[in-house]
């Protein structure tokens, strides 16, 4: 494990960074909406892993138990079809259409995807009469695929890595009038990510109403920051300053602890990750804006590390990919960091397990 202490903390990146501007808005009136129309829409489970704490030696651990999430098993069941609601409840309010079941009937959403941001878009687009198409490389499982064609999803192969099919996507958006929805954002390119990481808030406004006490830590893993970027602001608003928030990515894709030591944005390049949800090479620019102001450390793990702590996880019931156990993987390998950190017996940690078992 590797960490860097946040020059940036509390005054975030200089102005010459060059990043995607933007900012994530309130959540309330839209996610009634949007949890409404959700086939689920309960709250995900916080638990209380009073064994685990034991095992890592600090006085409590409380687990966002996103793996049951809408049905579709990840935190990112929130993202798109979140953003897709925000845009049917536009038209509804200004006229143009009618009813949210029909909304967006014509349009059709297209993304890249390794994984669940895919399921979420060709879930979320049909229950406002929309379409998707979601761009996937050569190395994603068939069974993933085949999953987004039961959503109803059109299913395009393209390229060897998630860049390649990011690009095929956004090249047939332009070409087709279509949609392009992207869980990442960059200059020209900052309101779809930015609304699909407002649909991220949900959890922290889940977790105030479920934690009586606050943490002392908060551990989020990162691929292009947006899960981490969401769930900061949230930590922020419910539990101030005091909290120490810890950004954890695969040390083969640190693309957020590569712009914090940039100063900018920049590109990470690194050997393919078991972590595959995270191994994301180029940061989402507003989540690394975000993040260099509200995160207190940037942290890496290495596969052998993440494989180890889904074995624990296992072990105590909690089955997950190496993806949605990366954060509670860097709690568990803190090692000679854990002092600098604040790691110890009085110490009460938040983690999350972003997605379930299945790795496709």
């Amino acid at each position: 494990m590797h960490a860097l202490d946040n020059p940036w903390r509390g005054k975030g990146l200089p102005e010459n960074a060059d990043l995607a501007v933007g900012d994530i808005s309130d959540t309330a009136s839209e996610a009634s909406s949007f949890l409404e129309r959700s086939p689920d829409g309960q709250p995900s489970p916080l638990l209380d892993a009073a064994d685990l704490a034991g095992i890592f030696g600090i006085g409590a651990l409380s687990i966002k138990d996103e793996r049951n999430r809408m049905g579709l098993g990840s935190f990112k069941a929130l993202g798109a079809a979140y953003a897709i609601a925000k845009r049917a409840g536009r038209k509804v309010r200004d006229g143009s259409a009618e009813d949210l079941g029909n909304a967006l009937e014509g349009m059709t959403f297209a993304c890249a995807s390794a994984g669940n941001h895919g399921l979420s878009l060709a879930a979320g687009a049909p229950l406002y009469g929309a379409k998707a198409a979601v761009f996937v490389s050569e190395t994603v499982p068939e069974a993933f695929a085949v999953r987004l064609r039961q959503k109803g999803a059109k299913v395009v192969r393209s390229g060897a890595t998630y860049e390649d099919s990011m690009s095929e996507a956004a090249r047939q958006a332009e070409a087709n009038g279509w949609t392009l929805l992207p869980d990442s954002t960059w200059p020209d390119m900052t309101e779809a990510g930015r609304d699909v990481m407002e649909g991220y808030l949900i959890m922290g406004e889940e977790i105030s109403r479920q934690m009586p006490e606050p943490p002392t830590h908060v551990f989020l893993q990162a691929g292009v920051g947006g899960l981490a970027a969401a769930c900061a602001l949230s930590a922020r608003t419910t539990w101030g300053p005091e909290v120490t928030i810890v950004v954890v990515e695969p040390d083969a894709a640190p693309a957020l602890l590569a712009g914090i030591k940039a100063g900018k944005a920049v590109t990470a390049p690194g050997p393919v990750s078991i972590m595959g949800r995270l191994d994301c090479k180029e940061p989402s620019h507003l989540a690394l804006k975000y993040l260099a102001r509200e995160a207190d450390w940037f942290t890496t793990i290495s596969d052998a590390e993440v494989a180890d702590t889904v074995a624990l996880l296992a072990a105590h019931n909690l089955a997950t990919t190496p993806s949605g156990a990366a954060g509670i993987a860097a709690l568990h390998h803190a090692g000679p960091h854990a002092a600098a950190l604040g790691l110890g017996p009085g110490s009460r940690f938040l983690c999350y397990l972003s997605e379930g078992p299945e790795d496709v």
